[in-house]
């Protein structure tokens, strides 16, 4: 795999890791500060952190703890929403800022007008660099530059959101992405 002028076949394992970042829904959130939720590294300045709360539409969760930052996280995210904590891992993930970000599903917990926010947000900021988005959202879809459709683990299709919306196995992705859209 090559991206933004890199082979990544020749790294090694930490190499890679210090390039590429996957984030999906599975990953943990652990019992601590929110500012340790979103930075467990403690390596970002505050700005960072706020910034990559704001791209991933999060701004609500600093909001609501009474500490602000130093706001208590219960272990995996109890006490927060589904889409809350899917938006603190996604900061999370930002914050990181990766030569290539993976991105498995990252707004599925949310509602459509959060979406669509994280979506412009996500685009804006990750301009110029590499981001894959592995996701049925059509709000998200709509933002690639490119898009692949993928059947049965192939590759079928190619092209922007406007390229691919006749295209059959397109549809049925978008349209099993708009079954849990109001």
């Amino acid at each position: 795999m090559s991206a933004d002028g890199i082979d990544y076949s020749q790294l090694d394992i930490s190499e890679l890791r210090e390039h590429v970042v996957v984030s999906h829904t599975g990953a943990m959130l652990f019992a601590g500060t929110l500012q340790t939720a979103v930075d467990p590294w403690g390596t970002h300045s505050r700005q960072q952190a706020e910034q990559a709360l704001r791209v991933a539409s999060a701004e609500d969760i600093y909001a609501s703890l009474p500490e602000g930052w130093q706001g208590r996280i219960d272990e995996k995210g109890r006490g927060l929403s589904g889409g809350q904590r899917q938006r603190v891992i996604l900061a999370r993930a930002l914050l990181r800022d990766p030569d290539v970000l993976v991105l498995v599903e990252p707004t599925s917990a949310v509602d459509a007008h959060t979406e669509a926010r994280i979506a412009e947000r996500l685009a804006d900021h990750r301009a110029g660099r590499t981001t894959v988005v592995v996701t049925a959202s059509p709000l998200l879809l709509r933002r690639c530059d490119e898009i692949a459709v993928l059947v049965d683990g192939r590759e079928v299709a190619r092209g922007t959101h406007h390229e691919l919306r006749d295209h059959a196995d397109y549809r049925s992705v978008i349209a099993r992405g708009m079954e849990d859209s109001p």
